[in-house]
């Protein structure tokens, strides 16, 4: 059999350590080390810290188990106490009053434990019942068009989902019935169960902690007291949306024993035939002629609010890059405009007419090139 840690070393205190250091460090592992506020990966790790860190504390915690342990270590407490005994008489409540320290509410570790229907023996908190289950999340994707991104857009969505059932008002039991005592846990809602040292009272997995079991359940949702509807939700999607962003709908998601859950739309935009998104900005790219790009001229462009005109100077290069302020996309956050940024590529003509092709070599000429020497003529040139 392992040896079992120091309590104090556990919870990183020294043997002097008041009441109140006591509390302050527990609050703090337990807090860390709950298996609910850890990585899946790291769940069992941090399992057998807090059942070590609770057991720490039970002790730690109680004048005489303490005075117990200082006198004669482990060996002490187990021949005084059974395993599920060190945990009564525990006050693990008042241990969570304050947590300002934190930036946490004060009923953050009694809503953990609440939720699994969790109850330490002897600790002060609550009586174990059913957790009264909050409605399951729901998430429908969305798909809109750039523009529609770009101003807002509101959507009618079609969300399955389950709801109160109308006839038995969310009961489970038949009009004109009752349910009885649940006869696993005889009406308490309590079962018991632990290991290594740490004992609590869980909800009962017959009456979820009811204490009590439908013998007649209704006919329109089989005892469930929920029933599976369509209900068509409008959605106000807001200008600056991008593609994988979500908008939560509090209330709109499956009812629960306590209340609704939310629903999530994720929105997916569809590709643009001209535009591409960069953040806020837009990129459209165009083709302009030679002629153009040396002397310069009034190009029109699209935008995502219609078409405006846009100067090309004379001398531009293939790949110059144009900024057009503020037609871009709006920031969801800050409400700042982006920029249409709009590459120009020139078009070389890939056949010539006999003028044309004359006009090309009379300005060569005029620049001072020789573009009828021959590629073997220059080569010679370079290695005379």
């Amino acid at each position: 059999m392992p040896t079992k840690r120091d309590y104090y070393e556990i919870l990183g205190i020294q043997k002097s350590a008041s009441l109140d250091a006591v509390k302050k460090a527990y609050r703090e592992l337990a807090l860390k080390f709950h298996p609910d506020r850890v990585p899946h990966e790291k769940k069992k790790e941090a399992e057998e810290k807090f059942k070590d860190i609770s057991e720490a504390y039970a002790v730690l915690s109680d004048a005489n188990k303490r005075a117990l342990y200082d006198q004669h270590g482990h060996a002490g407490i187990d021949q005084r106490y059974a395993q599920e005994d060190i945990f009564k008489g525990a006050d693990f409540s008042s241990v969570f009053q304050d947590l300002g320290s934190f930036g946490l509410g004060g009923g953050l570790f009694e809503e953990i434990f609440s939720d699994l229907g969790y109850d330490f023996f002897g600790s002060g908190s609550r009586r174990a019942q059913g957790p009264r289950r909050r409605g399951r999340d729901l998430q429908i994707a969305v798909e809109i068009t750039l523009e529609e991104a770009a101003t807002g857009v509101e959507k009618t969505v079609t969300v399955p989902r389950y709801e109160m059932c109308s006839v038995c008002s969310g009961t489970g039991a038949r009009s004109g019935t009752k349910k009885a005592v649940c006869p696993q846990c005889k009406g308490s809602g309590r079962s018991v169960s632990g290991s290594r040292g740490f004992f609590i009272q869980q909800a009962c997995p017959r009456c979820l902690g009811e204490g009590s079991v439908i013998q007649s359940p209704c006919p329109q949702c089989n005892g469930e007291g929920r029933s599976k509807v369509t209900r068509k939700i409008k959605v106000k999607i807001p200008a600056g949306v991008d593609n994988g962003s979500n908008l939560r709908i509090r209330g709109e998601g499956e009812a629960g024993q306590s209340s609704h859950g939310d629903l999530y739309v994720i929105i997916e935009v569809a590709p643009h035939g001209l535009f591409q998104r960069h953040g806020n900005d837009i990129l459209f790219e165009t083709s302009i002629s030679l002629s153009q790009a040396i002397l310069g001229g009034d190009l029109v462009v699209p935008t995502l609010s219609g078409k405006v005109d846009m100067k090309v100077p004379a001398g531009t290069q293939s790949g110059s890059l144009f900024r057009l302020k503020g037609k871009g996309i709006v920031d969801l956050h800050s409400r700042n405009l982006g920029d249409q940024l709009v590459r120009v590529n020139v078009e070389i003509p890939r056949r010539l007419n006999p003028q044309q092709r004359r006009a090309i070599e009379e300005f060569a000429r005029l620049s001072g090139e020789n573009i009828k020497e021959s590629f073997t003529d220059r080569i010679k040139k370079t290695f005379k």
